[in-house]
């Protein structure tokens, strides 16, 4: 009779060329996915609950995982953050984090950047006003890729931050540029400078996108100034002009890697919720009219989500709940709008995510973590392909801040201090295999669990309580026979600012400084290590998420 760990190496071994959860399109993302190791962690021994289970968490090892790509742990980078590689502190945190993707040169700002310009040399075809959000005319603001200023990165820096970092990166290009553009020609010469930069990257990149969300007015070139225009574009954007110009970005960008031996990857932003975009016309049909000029020329679709309502102080469990909830109707959206409009599925980016709560610090709080960890679980059970978290660093702005880390403006905390989302995230990706195992809780609808198998065999689980009652839950994997230990990170929250604490405790171990965790013994905080005999329980205090790694009997100790 084969054991579990057998089983599960010839599940995977069976499904080499299964794409997730049903896209039967070849996937980009796939060519170099990288089959994870479990590292067993130090550890100390604990004994185990003597309380009766309060929930049980069955794992499915009967049906075929299915796999995880490496893709989904990706962040942010932007202009604002200064030269990054100038900060060593940081760069060891981004290192540790260990990302894998890292987006450039950010959100809104990429349709007003010139990668090749010096400062103030923006080309002689860009007006110096363009349309706000409010449809009124501004000074423009632009942004170039030579500024070696401190406020500021420059393009060669950011490449710099990929190689010391052992990351890859993700590209956006400026489509603004395509429709402000003054020249004759203006979708020509911003396409052209689009396949430049594919010529200057020299293989570098395989994964960009064309604009940001363009459909939306917050963008540069959403609307244009019609009497300075002089090829006929309308005023305001729409998903057919997007899609016309997109061909000939793409033309003239796969053309610039094929000149230098490479491939490269091309998304398209598409409205991922139309119901929530009601207010604003060209999304209402932006997808179809794209898909209608552009058929299937995109190697994968981009969508954006910050899960929480703009610009409310949102509770902690609706912000925990906007987790699994945001997910699963983006995808099933998706595939909607891809059936009805007649084209291949692609494979899901979500190049930014985040929330939007304001006003009690919840961006900068554990909960925020807690939120972070149920959305990397839901896109690996929903099948996405490659996620980029908004963003590494930001503006503090009275807790109203996306970054990961303090951007040297945060009162009380050390320069590039981390947040308490960085400890959740770089647990997760330690303790979360290749694939993707199924599920199933009862006893608690508060509590979530996220199961992942490993290529060395073990089984990592992360179990997340939302509520605020403690629980004791019992892991049970029929057909799998564990070995000696497994292994437990327990993170909380701690008493501070009401339930968005900006605290976060590993194993009863507390922040370094005021806020944020414990960095100064980050790499040497030991597992809490419990024998598999007798079954496999842990402790779920209220708010808390546990980090679980079950070692398979080829590494019993």
């Amino acid at each position: 009779m084969k054991s579990g760990v057998e089983k599960l190496i010839m599940a995977v071994l069976l499904i080499p060329g299964m794409y997730l959860l049903g896209q039967n399109e070849p996937n980009c993302f796939w060519q170099d996915f990288r089959p994870q190791q479990a590292t067993i962690p130090p550890s100390v021994k604990k004994p185990k609950p003597k309380s009766e289970a309060t929930v049980r968490v069955t794992i499915d090892l009967q049906n075929a995982p299915t796999k995880i790509s490496n893709y989904i742990y990706g962040n942010n980078a932007n202009l604002w953050m200064g030269q990054i590689v100038t900060e060593p502190v940081l760069l060891n945190y981004i290192r540790y984090l260990n990302p894998g993707l890292i987006r450039f040169p950010g959100g809104n700002i990429s349709n007003v950047y010139f990668w090749n310009a010096d400062v103030g040399e923006a080309p002689a075809d860009v007006p110096d006003s363009l349309y706000n959000q409010a449809g009124q005319k501004i000074p423009a603001e632009y942004w170039f890729g030579r500024n070696d200023s401190s406020n500021t990165i420059m393009l060669d820096n950011y490449y710099a931050l990929l190689k010391e970092t052992g990351n890859s990166g993700v590209i956006c290009v400026n489509f603004g540029y395509s429709r402000y553009g003054t020249g004759p020609d203006p979708v020509a010469r911003a396409a052209h400078l689009a396949a430049e930069w594919v010529r200057y990257d020299r293989g570098r990149t395989k994964f960009w996108e064309i604009g940001n969300e363009d459909f939306g007015p917050w963008q540069a070139g959403f609307k244009i100034d019609t009497t300075r225009n002089q090829d006929g574009q309308p005023e305001i954007v729409c998903g057919q002009i997007y899609g016309k110009h997109f061909k000939v970005y793409a033309d003239s960008m796969r053309q610039a890697a094929a000149a230098i031996g490479t491939e490269i990857f091309l998304g398209v932003p598409l409205v991922e919720d139309p119901e929530g975009n009601y207010w604003n016309p060209p999304t209402r049909t932006w997808n179809a009219e794209f898909f209608r000029e552009c058929g299937n020329n995109a190697d994968f679709f981009v969508v954006h989500s910050y899960f929480t309502p703009y610009d409310q102080d949102s509770p902690a469990n609706e912000i925990l709940n906007s987790a699994t909830i945001v997910p699963h109707k983006i995808m099933n959206y998706m595939r909607q709008m891809a059936g009805d409009n007649k084209v291949a599925m692609k494979p899901i980016a979500l190049t930014e995510w985040n929330i939007f709560a304001v006003g009690s610090k919840q961006m900068v709080s554990f909960i925020n973590g807690m939120h972070a960890t149920i959305v990397l679980g839901e896109l690996a059970k929903h099948g996405y392909s490659m996620a980029c978290r908004w963003d590494l660093a930001n503006q503090y702005e009275d807790g109203n801040d996306h970054g990961m880390f303090n951007n040297c403006d945060e009162p009380g905390a050390p320069d590039w201090n981390p947040r308490p989302v960085f400890f959740y995230l770089s647990y997760f990706q330690r303790f979360f295999g290749d694939h993707f195992l199924k599920s199933m809780v009862s006893g608690d609808e508060q509590l979530l669990a996220y199961s992942s198998t490993f290529q060395s065999g073990e089984i990592g689980v992360v179990i997340l309580n939302k509520g605020n009652t403690g629980q004791v839950v019992q892991l049970d994997l029929p057909d799998y026979n564990p070995g000696r230990n497994y292994y437990v990170y327990s993170l909380t929250g701690g008493t501070d600012n009401g339930e968005f604490s900006g605290s976060v405790y590993i194993n009863d171990q507390g922040p370094t400084h005021a806020t944020g965790g414990p960095i100064a013994n980050l790499a040497n905080i030991p597992a809490w290590s419990y024998r598999t005999g007798d079954g496999i329980k842990c402790l779920a205090p209220g708010r808390s998420v546990q980090f679980v790694l079950i070692e398979s009997r080829a590494n019993k100790r």
